[in-house]
């Protein structure tokens, strides 16, 4: 009888650490995200103003250079723009990052600092558009730096919270 109320502690305590090193990596993920995010924008920016690439190819080619984790999305980006002719570039964004947006883990104020952007992506001159990405890049920053601070700050709490919660549940029922 003492071994099975060993083994059911150590399941609840195993099995609450989890949970709340589950609820942890969303803000590790956020985190990551918005850094491969930005590099995705900066490879847009050089494809858009450097290589005079039209937008179309300029996604695919973020696809291809980008981090997948998140790169994905232009592709998608791309496919939905290519087979809704009649969206515009601002549509394609806008229902794609919200159709994946729990995947990503991007909360809505991330997501419409990317959206903002395609707002105005293909509307105007390169050296107008690259002050465009210049803007939405430092506000992806100051996103960043916000998801670093949830992150030590919510992250720590999370699994903390995940073994105390075990500890607890363990002492009521035993």
């Amino acid at each position: 009888m003492f071994m099975i109320k060993v083994i059911g502690c150590l399941i609840i305590l195993i099995s609450s650490t989890l949970i709340g090193l589950e609820y942890s990596k969303k803000y590790t993920e956020r985190l990551n995200n918005l850094i491969h995010i930005q590099n995705c924008i900066q490879i847009l920016e050089t494809e858009i103003v450097y290589a005079s690439t039209p937008i179309p190819i300029a996604l695919k080619n973020i696809y291809a250079k980008g981090n997948k984790k998140v790169s994905f999305l232009f592709e998608e980006i791309r496919e939905y723009l290519l087979s809704n002719t009649n969206s515009s570039l601002y549509d394609s964004f806008s229902y794609i990052l919200e159709k994946n947006k729990d995947d990503i883990f991007l909360e809505n104020e991330d997501i419409e600092v990317i959206i903002s952007l395609a707002r105005v992506l293909g509307t105007s001159d390169r050296i107008d558009q690259q002050k465009h990405i210049k803007t939405a890049l430092t506000n992806i920053d100051m996103k960043q730096k916000d998801a670093h601070m949830d992150k030590i700050k919510n992250g720590k709490m999370y699994r903390s919270l995940g073994l105390l919660f075990g500890f607890a549940l363990v002492l009521i029922l035993y």
